[in-house]
């Protein structure tokens, strides 16, 4: 999603939305307003599969045609790209998503801890402002990495926002300089590897030291005694940088939400 040249996309892991009301149509409608074929949308979204590390990016054209014409389901995962390559804003995302009416909808509840939920209290974008409101989408995003004042009114006591500074490159390309980050202080145990199978299940973690905020990856040592920033495997920061563990450095906590946006 586009905003005043810059890029930005909420996303959520687990979440898949059908190709209802008109949604299919209304792809098909920013495809050709960019005067893009099928086959190109395929061709551009194989190449960011490629940038990103991650082959579940790539969109074929035939299933692309399906869910234009309504007879197929769309990912949060194929949203995301969509939106990248048709350069959507916040707003037509938004506009994407089925109407509210004023009577929340009836739900069956699903007996399984592990199940995916609707969230039905409110439309889509009264939660997505609650903790991404407009005046910090709008705003330019700082140089440093930063961790912003706690707001209890609108978040639980135990997350915080942050935003990742412009001159922050330490996960890119899988977050972005600009991005805004939700961190749950709860979580701050640096986890071993046996914990996580691939990179998009390793934690992220925010960390303070005496030079600032960082975020990451990390490494700790058997004798817990140094902690190691990790950045993306195709990152160009530099891999040394470490510090004494709770004594140069403190762990704010776990990145659990991403909102990314294009610094400018």
């Amino acid at each position: 999603m586009a905003t005043n040249g810059s890029t930005a996309v909420l996303t959520r892991t687990g979440t898949t939305l059908v190709s209802s009301d008109g949604i299919g149509t209304q792809l098909r409608a920013a495809r050709l307003r960019l005067e893009l074929t099928l086959r190109e949308v395929e061709e551009r979204s194989l190449l960011l599969g490629q940038q990103w590390g991650n082959p579940a990016y790539r969109i074929s054209a035939s299933w692309l045609n399906r869910v234009e014409r309504e007879k197929g389901g769309l990912s949060a995962t194929k949203l995301i790209v969509l939106s990248y390559i048709y350069n959507l804003t916040p707003d037509q995302m938004l506009s994407l998503c089925p109407k509210t009416t004023d009577t929340a909808a009836q739900l069956v509840p699903i007996p399984s801890s592990n199940a995916t939920l609707l969230l039905h209290a409110g439309p889509l974008e009264d939660h997505a402002r609650l903790w991404v409101p407009d005046k910090l989408i709008t705003e330019p995003p700082p140089e440093e990495t930063t961790l912003l004042p706690s707001n209890d009114v609108v978040l639980p006591s135990h997350f915080r926002r942050g935003v990742i500074g412009r001159r922050d490159r330490t996960m890119e390309p899988m977050i972005l300089p600009g991005a805004i980050v939700l961190v749950d202080i709860q979580r701050r145990a640096i986890v071993g590897r046996r914990e996580w199978t691939n990179e998009f299940e390793r934690p992220i973690y925010f960390l303070f030291t005496r030079k600032g905020y960082h975020f990451g990856f990390c490494d700790l040592d058997r004798k817990s005694e140094w902690l190691t920033l990790v950045p993306h495997a195709l990152s160009p920061e530099p891999r040394d940088m470490r510090w004494r563990y709770r004594k140069e450095v403190e762990v704010i906590g776990t990145i659990v939400g991403v909102f990314t946006r294009r610094a400018a």
